[in-house]
């Protein structure tokens, strides 16, 4: 893949998050017309989960990172460190003094305006970019870093990406429905794609 064309995606992969803000990242990634890399895109028990990630992150131009989770919602549940080491990677990497990797350029992504700086101040002055847990307002975020980092230009607004992708969902379960014949089945086959599976059928909408 091209290195270009490549964004590097770090988030917490949990089922709600990837619902409602992984796959709108996938189909804002896709439609302007650049390749997401993570690290579920490959199931490898033979190679380290934390090689895999660096391996992937050393061919990503771009990357979005997003700690919305770094912060513990209940008594005797730990924060999620996994985003923000995985950021410090990218980081090193970035200013590691290879020629290549000056380039690099990331997105920092949260879900309150400045609430990392609780948990990790190293990052102060960063221009975070937060979405409320929200897809309409984590496409707002999107669209302005397509724009002012990656110079993508006449991108659609915000609330056309949101339908847009509604629309997609939408069409994917009906095609689902048409190719089984069986409402049940095709709710499954929703319910358990994998990533590199809906990354391609978003592909396949492009």
């Amino acid at each position: 893949m091209d290195f270009e064309k490549n964004i590097f995606i770090n988030c917490p992969i949990d089922q709600e998050f990837i619902d409602n803000l992984l796959k709108p990242i996938l189909f804002i990634v896709i439609k302007n017309g650049f390749n997401p890399r993570l690290s579920l895109e490959i199931s490898d028990s033979g190679q380290s989960r934390l090689l895999k990630i660096t391996d992937i992150n050393k061919n990503c131009k771009y990357s979005i990172h997003d700690i919305s989770k770094v912060k513990s919602k209940a008594i005797h549940e730990f924060s999620r460190m996994n985003m923000p080491f995985e950021l410090g990677i990218d980081y090193g990497i970035r200013y590691s003094g290879l020629e290549t990797f000056v380039a690099k350029h990331f997105l920092i992504l949260e879900a309150e305006k400045y609430e990392y700086m609780q948990a990790l101040s190293d990052i102060s002055g960063y221009d975070t970019k937060a979405h409320k847990n929200e897809t309409k307002e984590l496409f707002k975020c999107l669209y302005s870093w397509f724009s002012e980092t990656l110079k993508i230009n006449r991108q659609d607004p915000p609330k056309k990406i949101f339908d847009d992708f509604m629309q997609f969902n939408s069409w994917l379960f009906n095609e689902k429905l048409f190719q089984y014949k069986n409402e049940i089945i095709a709710l499954d086959y929703i319910q358990n794609i994998t990533i590199p599976e809906y990354i391609q059928e978003i592909k396949n909408q492009f």
